[in-house]
């Protein structure tokens, strides 16, 4: 009720009183209820942009859960931390952590896929695309259909770009859905301008958009893209020079024959 009211700071010091005395009980039927308790602390001290101070306390919980042998919060737990490390660009700290801690088997379709959005952003990060690439796939395939539009967006705007960096051109209906139309649109400037090969689109098309890049925490992989334009633009290059015979460099030159050329 309180984030609902943007009473932030309010939600924050609830949410810790909260947590305080839910970490004193080892019952398996509260384990929903403390998971829910982990999500809103960690969501009250993201909108107070106090995120950082308390992942030890995330870290602390997670080992606990361990123990206990908690799945759900082993899941919850391990997005949030996971989601902590990114928001702070803390990528090596994740990608580590991921590799100490196994998701749970037993865990939520809904925290699996959150799970996989956040290990697909970490190896696109970490330049293993071909991995972040089907981590991502299967999270969209896997998420509510119905509902949860802005996770579905998410996924699908990383999606394009690490098709791109794979030296791939993603379908064009993707774009013409109608839920990814319009947030797309800045995704499809550039994958435009990466398939002609187009340098000049594609600073144009980052310049014009480099706000919403920049808000979906996506700017820093965009501009590895400007390797991908001029390859497809050298390539084209190469191609058509490609085509030219001997005997019309020949003429062109006014040389009596290719093979005196």
């Amino acid at each position: 009720t309180l984030l609902r009211h943007e009473r932030n700071a309010e939600a924050a010091y609830a949410a810790t009183a909260l947590i305080e005395r839910v970490r004193t009980f080892n019952r398996r039927s509260l384990d929903i209820f403390t998971s829910k308790a982990y999500f809103y602390l960690s969501l009250s001290y993201e909108r107070i942009q106090r995120l950082d101070s308390i992942r030890p306390t995330l870290l602390t919980l997670y080992r606990t859960s361990c123990v206990r042998h908690d799945d759900m919060g082993q899941a919850v737990l391990l997005n949030l931390l996971l989601r902590n490390y990114l928001s702070y660009h803390l990528v090596e700290q994740a990608h580590t952590l991921s590799l100490r801690a196994s998701f749970p088997e037993s865990a939520s379709n809904n925290q699996f896929c959150r799970y996989l959005y956040y290990m697909g952003r970490i190896q696109a990060v970490q330049l293993e695309y071909s991995e972040a690439y089907q981590r991502l796939m299967m999270a969209a395939r896997k998420a509510p259909q119905g509902y949860a539009h802005g996770f579905t967006r998410m996924v699908y705007k990383l999606v394009v770009i690490v098709q791109l960096l794979m030296g791939e051109i993603p379908e064009r209906s993707l774009f013409n859905q109608e839920d990814l139309r319009v947030p797309l649109k800045p995704y499809f400037a550039i994958t435009q301008a990466v398939r002609t090969g187009d340098v000049k689109q594609f600073h144009a098309a980052v310049a014009e958009h480099e706000a919403v890049f920049r808000e979906d925490e996506n700017l820093s992989l965009v501009e590895r893209l400007g390797h991908n334009v001029l390859k497809t633009g050298l390539r084209k290059i190469s191609i058509s020079y490609s085509r030219i015979s001997l005997q019309d460099i020949a003429t062109k030159l006014h040389i009596p024959s290719a093979t005196a050329a």
